[in-house]
């Protein structure tokens, strides 16, 4: 049965769902802590959540917050998403894409001609995997050089979020001692999925994933950039930036 998926604001969210939340990431990562989990919540405006149809629980999430920042000058607006997660019994589904999608859209909208990125982290394969179906220019991408305009966004919001984490030269937020990993045997890194060359990139690219170092990466949010394949996942309709449950 397939999932299904909401925006809610973070105030909105219960008791029971932040555990379930929680329960979730400490299911699927190493080192995860609480204190660090509710920081992270506490920061962020929306939340994904994907819930099973049957009993309503929750099977995945994913974090949101708006960055107003200037780079060389230029104002620009950034979605940035934080924790994310989904049960690996439900990996597949597209319920969480299809809100996060829609959620961009509604932002898009709302104030056109507005400079505007998505700003991810990915410290595993398939979060990375997202950009190359989803949009059609994203950076840092296998067989394209990242242009210096979209080097020096990718560092500006890497300093803005992460300070003295982050790396430049590699591009990549470094793991320190308290920073969650993914458990061995969750999204491992095989010779079979080596083959696709959007993992190879990223595993290249971030040599540090298995200990927590997560690749800094951005994706113009336009309509135009979404490709089709990411329109027949998320529809064309956005969804109200005051969600709730």
């Amino acid at each position: 049965m397939r999932l299904v998926g909401c925006l809610v604001t973070v105030e909105s969210l219960t008791l029971a769902e932040r555990a379930q939340m929680f329960a979730l990431m400490d299911a699927h990562y190493e080192n995860v802590a609480l204190p660090a989990f509710e920081a992270d919540l506490a920061e962020k405006q929306w939340v994904i959540l994907v819930r099973d149809p049957r009993d309503g629980g929750v099977c995945g999430f994913s974090t949101q917050m708006l960055l107003d920042v200037e780079v060389e000058g230029r104002p620009m607006q950034v979605l940035f998403s934080g924790d994310t997660i989904i049960a690996r019994d439900r990996w597949g589904d597209s319920a969480l894409a299809q809100v996060w999608g829609r959620l961009a859209l509604s932002l898009i909208d709302a104030h056109p001609g507005i400079e505007r990125y998505w700003f991810l982290i990915s410290k595993g394969y398939k979060t990375y995997r997202f950009l190359p179906v989803f949009f059609r220019e994203y950076y840092p991408r296998p067989g394209t050089v990242t242009p210096p305009w979209a080097k020096a966004v990718i560092d500006a919001l890497g300093r803005h979020k992460y300070r003295t984490a982050y790396d430049p030269h590699a591009g990549v937020v470094r793991a320190e001692g308290y920073k969650d990993r993914l458990r061995p045997g969750v999204a491992d890194l095989t010779p079979e999925r080596l083959k696709d060359p959007h993992v190879r990139f990223f595993s290249e690219r971030n040599s540090g994933h298995a200990r927590g170092d997560e690749l800094c990466c951005i994706a113009p949010l336009t309509r135009e950039n979404f490709t089709p394949a990411a329109y027949r996942v998320i529809g064309r309709e956005p969804v109200a930036l005051g969600a709730s449950s």
